[in-house]
């Protein structure tokens, strides 16, 4: 998964960028050409939410000069903050649209279309469905129904992000950092109290991802304050800095005194509640249930295809990719029982396991690396745009690991500060088998996330809000799923028969994606029925396949903007083929890429447009 990890063009994910206009001159609305308004219109947006976003800030490394202060401050988890970026998101979507779009270039066009969309979204699902996480969720608001899950809530978040994303360089970096531990207290308290006023309305996420939850919240707060990853993160990386204070007593004081009984009241509040929830694994269950999935896998997968037709789609997919595995694995002389079966008994076979141990762990990473060199020095065959896109291979923290999902991406800080980071969950190694392991680093680094994120940010031809921007579902997604192909077709398993069989399985789990996501949802499958379909369909691991179904019964619809998203991908590419003939340049259609993240409906119209000749 992507992130990251992550993601549709909601403009809070972006809003950090403002620290940059101040020097790209914009003009203000109603001084220049169409295109100059909507230009200063974007910049404004940004300057205008920036206030309120400041973890984006710190993540993009933009909380400085100006917004400097933006470093000691943290995100509001409240329910009123959830009300006050709905009301922001209508009345920006209103001032956009008095911009004329007929007047506007084609190329603001798309970006007046792009912002529009995700404006549009946040509004509709915002007004409608009055509960679940704002902004400040995984890319998913309004979509994302349960502020406190396994997934979802500060709890979850923000360690990761004090330890991964937050700076410390000198001294100003390590008060900003005290206080953010004191405003992480605060934000617990605003997450429980969100996670009660959607209780009050019949919002709480499945019992069995509180439990997960609960889990994780007293990992949390089981190590003594001073042994704290909150604490060490900030002493280890001050006496590596050469900070002189005594940081670590610091923190531990905020941690044992402020955090520590935040985490107690949010793991009563959720022990209390949890006697109300219930094992229903699907949004069905919520108010106007039927119609939240409905237009949460339309906002995923950015079509208008209905959730019978995404599972009839699925289940023909999982016939067809297991049909190409049977004869791949035969070869291999595995010929007995299922496809998934097979794929099992390969999947466990010694020669394909790291030790489940930290050289194992170690040795799975020098594999990734390994696997990412080899795939870039093949990509200028295929693209003309050829960004450094440095990126660095981490794991998944390991406090934060048994909720996370087993994979995502989060891209580089624009100031250079980190690169772009690919993480990988290694609770257990059994998890990755060695085959299982190149497709997922194209997917996640290269040509995949990464690649693309490098090349939206380093752009000139679309806004800055827009070259922040992560993107929908389906474009990122449904991106990296064809970056898997694109792989194969630049011969990454040619003489490997066991890493494309690694390739077929990871397109077989993402189709079986289709089927169970809408069936949780849609048809009111139970979690158990859920985890065996993808246990028999896939061989994945029962823990893993577990982990994964938890993840759909959170984020509804998402899981389904990958196979939808490819399937557009490579639509748009024959379409674009066809029209050029024998002049068709792969790399020209690739430069696609330079307009940013978009909805797919959009997509189809600017590579309609697109020169895709040599």
């Amino acid at each position: 998964m992507s992130v990251t990890r992550r993601q549709f063009v909601h403009i809070s994910a972006t809003v950090a960028a403002a620290v940059l206009i101040e020097g790209e001159g914009s003009a203000a609305p109603g001084t220049g050409s169409p295109d100059d308004d909507l230009r200063a219109l974007l910049d404004a947006f940004l300057n205008e939410t920036l206030d309120s976003r400041p973890e984006s800030a710190t993540s993009w490394g933009l909380d400085t000069g100006t917004y400097a202060a933006a470093r000691a401050r943290l995100n509001d988890y409240s329910s009123a903050a959830r009300t006050r970026w709905v009301e922001s998101s209508k009345e920006q979507l209103a001032r956009l649209n008095r911009i004329d779009r007929r007047k506007l270039s084609a190329n603001a066009q798309v970006d007046r279309d792009v912002v529009g969309w995700g404006l549009e979204r946040a509004v509709a699902g915002g007004e409608r469905f009055l509960f679940g996480e704002g902004p400040y969720g995984f890319g998913y608001a309004p979509y994302s129904p349960y502020v406190f899950s396994q997934l979802t809530g500060p709890y979850q978040s923000v360690p990761d992000f004090m330890s991964s994303q937050h700076p410390v360089h000198s001294v100003e970096d390590a008060q900003a950092y005290v206080s953010r531990l004191e405003a992480f207290a605060a934000a617990l308290d605003a997450s429980t109290e969100a996670l009660h006023t959607d209780a009050a309305h019949g919002v709480l996420a499945p019992d069995f991802t509180l439990d997960t939850a609960m889990g994780q919240l007293t990992q949390l707060r089981r190590p003594a304050a001073a042994a704290s990853g909150l604490t060490t993160s900030l002493a280890q990386r001050a006496v590596a800095a050469g900070i002189a204070g005594d940081w670590a007593a610091r923190a531990a004081a905020i941690v044992e005194t402020k955090i520590y009984p935040a985490i107690d009241r949010q793991r009563a509040a959720v022990q209390a509640l949890r006697a109300e929830s219930t094992h229903d694994a699907g949004t069905w269950k919520l108010p106007d249930g039927e119609e939240f999935y409905a237009q949460a896998l339309a906002f995923q997968t950015t079509t208008s295809r209905t959730p019978e037709e995404v599972h009839r789609f699925g289940l023909e997919q999982v016939k067809e990719v297991t049909a190409q595995l049977d004869p791949l694995l035969r070869a291999i002389q595995l010929s007995a029982g299922t496809v998934a079966d097979r794929l099992d008994a390969l999947s466990r076979r010694p020669d394909q396991l790291f030790a489940n141990d930290d050289s194992g762990r170690a040795a799975l990473l020098d594999s990734l690396i390994a696997q990412t060199g080899a795939i870039r020095a093949k990509l200028p065959q295929v693209f003309r745009t050829l960004p450094a896109a440095p990126v660095e291979i981490v794991r998944v923290p390991p406090e934060i690991q048994n909720g996370a999902p087993n994979g995502y991406s989060r891209p580089a800080a624009l100031d250079g500060s980190r690169p772009g980071r690919y993480y990988i969950n290694l609770k257990s190694t059994a998890d990755w088998p060695k085959f299982s392991l190149p497709t997922l680093t194209y997917h996640e680094a290269l040509p995949g996330h990464q690649w693309q994120f490098a090349i939206a940010q380093e752009s000139k031809d679309i806004p800055m809000l827009r070259r922040l921007t992560i993107g929908p579902a389906a474009y990122v997604e449904g991106w990296g799923l064809y970056a898997e192909e694109l792989a194969e077709e630049l011969g990454m398993y040619d003489g490997d028969a066991l890493g494309r069989i690694g390739y077929l399985q990871s397109m077989l789990f993402r189709s079986v994606r289709l089927v169970v996501d809408t069936g949780i949802h849609a048809e009111r499958w139970s979690r158990e029925r859920a985890t065996d379909y993808m246990v028999s369909a896939t061989a994945l691991p029962r823990a893993r396949a577990q982990s994964e179904i938890d993840r759909y019964c959170i984020w509804p619809g998402q899981a389904c903007s990958y196979k939808i998203g490819q399937s557009e991908w490579l639509r748009l590419r024959a379409a674009a083929k066809k029209r050029a003939g024998a002049r068709f340049d792969l790399k020209a259609f690739h430069e696609v890429l330079l307009r940013g993240p978009m909805p797919l409906v959009v997509l189809e119209e600017v590579t309609r447009q697109l020169n895709v000749t040599a």
